[in-house]
Order: C-alpha cells, then sequence, then structure tokens
C-alpha cells in the first residue's frame, strides 16, 4: 500500500513539473509565438490585397516552397507565383505558432479564392506548415513552406 502511495505522489509530482516547465517554457518565449503571428499575418495581408511586396522581407533567401501538388520552388520561384496569383479572398483559420529557441513553426489553414497565374479560377483549402528561423541580425525569416489540399 506504501508502495503505490509513494508511485502515485511521484507520478503526482513528475506531472506538476512537467505542467510548470511547459508553462515557463510558453512564458519564455518573450513575445516570439506573439511576433511570427504577426509575420503571418503580413503574409496573408500580402495574399489579400495582392501585393506581393509584402511578402519579400517575410522569406529567407533559401526559401523553400513545397506546394499541395508537390512542386518545389525557391524563393524568386514563389516570388513570381505570388506575383501572378490574383486573390479575391483569402483567409486563415485554426493558427497556431510553436517556437523552439531560435525556430517556430507556425501551423493553419488557409481558404482563397482567385485565378492562378493562367488566369484559370482556384478555389483553394490548404493546411499549411510554416518554419521560421531568427537569423543573426535578429529578424525572423520563414525558410520553409508546405501545403497540404484539405477537402472542406
Amino acid at each position: 500500500m506504501k508502495t503505490k502511495l509513494k508511485l502515485m505522489m511521484g507520478l503526482f509530482g513528475l506531472g506538476l513539473l512537467v505542467t510548470g516547465l511547459w508553462s515557463q517554457t510558453n512564458k519564455a518565449d518573450g513575445g516570439t509565438a506573439q511576433a511570427v503571428a504577426a509575420l503571418e499575418q503580413q503574409w496573408l495581408q500580402s495574399q489579400k490585397t495582392n501585393n506581393p511586396d509584402l511578402l519579400v522581407p517575410l522569406l529567407a533567401d533559401n526559401f523553400v516552397d513545397t506546394s499541395s501538388e508537390g512542386k518545389v520552388m525557391d524563393k524568386a520561384d514563389a516570388m513570381a507565383q505570388a506575383k501572378s496569383t490574383k486573390w479575391t479572398s483569402a483567409d486563415y483559420s485554426d493558427m497556431k505558432v510553436s517556437v523552439f529557441g531560435s525556430a517556430a513553426i507556425a501551423t493553419g489553414v488557409f481558404k482563397g479564392q482567385g485565378t492562378d497565374p493562367s488566369g484559370k479560377p482556384i478555389d483553394v483549402n490548404e493546411r499549411w506548415t510554416d518554419t521560421w528561423v531568427k537569423m543573426p541580425n535578429g529578424k525572423w525569416e520563414c525558410v520553409a513552406t508546405q501545403a497540404t489540399a484539405v477537402k472542406m
């Protein structure tokens, strides 16, 4: 009986320790999650206003974009596509940001309608994952994005 009580108390203590560490980690990000979320909102604003210039400072020079069709693009290709895709509506939902030191992962759902570079109508529903890195100059930049088409 004493062994069970000790085991239960030990597990309870471990649970409190893990909860405390998780709480401290979230507090210790120093507002990074909010800063990255604001950068994601700037990205969305670039789509809503069809203004790719808002996107340029967010992407690292060695940025990699894996589209929902499996196409891999570098920064230049991604910017060319952003310039030639015209959105009539664009929105995010279910956005979350997790911080890991000098890296952050943002995830969410994008829903948009517009026309693709060839002028063909598009209706997009994608779950996306963006990887952000704090660069030596202190600026957060997206180094990779990946999208997966989802049925709504």
